[in-house]
């Protein structure tokens, strides 16, 4: 038999044969998924969505299946809130709704109507950082800053909810945020610091 590098007729012949097979098979796959996708896949149910978020009002159109995390990030472009797990269990994505911190990853966007909104974006006053942003900096609350945001907002929370009489409580009402660099001794500082203003 002859062949041809190291192939043979009959291996070049075989996988000539499944590669004109893949050739055709689109067309019959994509008709045969149109009839289905009537059946099966849930259409887009989009709602007009009037949002108030760091004091800004926000008229839009999204997916009632959206999230408050991907819309804060994707539409509003405000992305400082951060994507960590995606399954509420890293912090990362926290923010506040009317003052309680909230994982806006578990949150549907539609919920929020009515409610104020708070991200990292909208914590500082103008160009005057946050107490807690500033504490945060002075006692190095942070290494890579991915979760940041989501801390300084479980931060705040934490301080506003009185949840700060010894080390042990901090940890534990923050043990829902996760700093991977493992940066939480400064992080308790900066919160007993601003709890002490």
């Amino acid at each position: 038999m002859e062949q041809i590098g190291q192939y043979n007729r009959r291996s070049f012949l075989k996988v000539s044969g499944l590669l004109a097979a893949f050739v055709a098979i689109p067309s019959s796959v994509k008709a045969f998924y149109q009839d289905l996708k009537q059946y099966f896949i849930p259409k887009k149910n989009v709602a007009r969505l009037t949002l108030s978020i760091n004091k800004k009002s926000y008229t839009l159109y999204a997916d009632t299946r959206t999230t408050l995390l991907d819309l804060v990030r994707e539409n509003l472009n405000l992305t400082g809130t951060k994507k960590g797990c995606d399954h509420g269990q890293c912090g990362a994505c926290t923010i506040h709704i009317d003052g309680q911190r909230v994982l806006s990853c578990l949150t549907l966007a539609g919920m929020a109507q009515g409610k104020e909104i708070t991200t990292i974006e909208g914590l500082a006053n103008g160009e005057e950082l946050h107490p807690m942003q500033k504490a945060f900096i002075e006692c190095d609350g942070f290494q890579c800053g991915y979760c940041t945001p989501g801390q300084i907002m479980s931060a705040v929370a934490c301080v506003n909810e009185g949840h700060t009489g010894s080390v042990e409580e901090i940890k534990e009402y923050m043990s829902g945020n996760l700093c991977r660099c493992g940066a939480y001794n400064g992080i308790v500082q900066s919160i007993q610091k601003v709890a002490a203003l």
